[in-house]
């Protein structure tokens, strides 16, 4: 059954303070809604539970991409497109620029938000592994004040998060330190574009007397929340990249990702894939480390 656009109200305050104020007076009944591109999927579908919309995408202090000395602070309604193409996020962040361009069509690429990615908690979102490697910590904002919050700790479940009923992301801060990380993505979907990842991973690495430095993990769609897989990333660390560390690698793998069979693939598809983009990360860092 679609929806009937006269049971719904959209407001439009225009400012940052009036919509707190409103998502305080009436906590879980006002929806954010900025880009829209998960929303009106469901608004036309007939499945969108909440019917008061209030709109976030023309707020100024959300839309803004600020550089700091030591952070890149992100507004929660900058496009994936204002990723793409800001110098510092593509330069800097590489994994981050690379899922907004994995991320739908340009036309969602123009108007879907980094914000609603992470509030929509899906764990197949291409953008959320390359939070999770990178370190990000959130802001989340409310009549009652701000806080701050690790994104590793932001998803508790299964589009469950971190968000109180009047609470709003209100940016997303990286720190700049690891412009000196070899950093690959990798995707695997049904076609090459405009597709929901069946497995996605995001990888940082750097390499030290021959060694593994440092090693940063992250999966998407193998659990209910995007994963940073830390068991594997400690087996790693301080290791010499050698055959026998990579199948270590992809058992460790195996054994912390909780992947399901769903309409897009199998748990047991999903598991070997995830083994083997680990292990061509891996590949890729021991030649990197094999010709500096």
């Amino acid at each position: 059954m679609r929806a009937d656009p006269a049971e719904y109200k959209f407001v439009s305050p225009g400012n940052l303070q009036a919509v707190l104020s409103l998502l305080a007076s009436e906590p879980a009944q006002w929806l954010p809604i900025a880009g829209g591109t998960d929303v009106m999927v469901l608004y036309s579908a007939g499945k969108l539970p909440n019917r008061k919309l209030i709109n976030i995408l023309n707020i100024p202090e959300l839309r803004q991409i600020e550089v700091f000395p030591d952070s890149v602070r992100i507004g929660a309604a900058c496009t994936y497109t204002a990723l793409r193409k800001h110098d510092n996020v593509s330069r800097e962040f590489p994994l981050l620029a690379t899922a907004a361009s994995w991320t739908g069509g340009i036309a969602n690429q123009n108007r879907g938000t980094l914000g609603g990615n992470i509030a929509n908690a899906s764990p197949a979102a291409d953008s959320l592994p390359a939070l999770l490697v990178y370190d990000a910590e959130v802001t989340l904002i409310s009549a009652r004040g701000a806080r701050r919050v690790a994104y590793r700790n932001f998803h508790s479940g299964y589009k469950q998060t971190a968000l109180a009923a009047d609470e709003l992301i209100r940016d997303i801060s990286l720190p700049r330190r690891f412009s000196e990380y070899l950093s690959h993505a990798r995707k695997v979907g049904a076609r090459n574009a405009q597709a929901i990842s069946k497995v996605c991973l995001a990888a940082l690495g750097q390499i030290a007397n021959g060694a593994i430095r440092d090693v940063r993990l992250a999966l998407g769609s193998v659990a209910p929340v995007p994963l940073r897989l830390n068991e594997t990333e400690r087996a790693l660390t301080g290791k010499k990249i050698e055959p026998p560390l990579i199948d270590t690698a992809r058992k460790s793998v195996v054994k912390e990702i909780r992947p399901i069979d769903d309409i897009r693939s199998t748990a047991r598809y999903r598991a070997a894939v995830a083994g083997n983009l680990v292990a061509e990360f891996l590949e890729k860092l021991a030649a990197a480390g094999a010709n500096a």
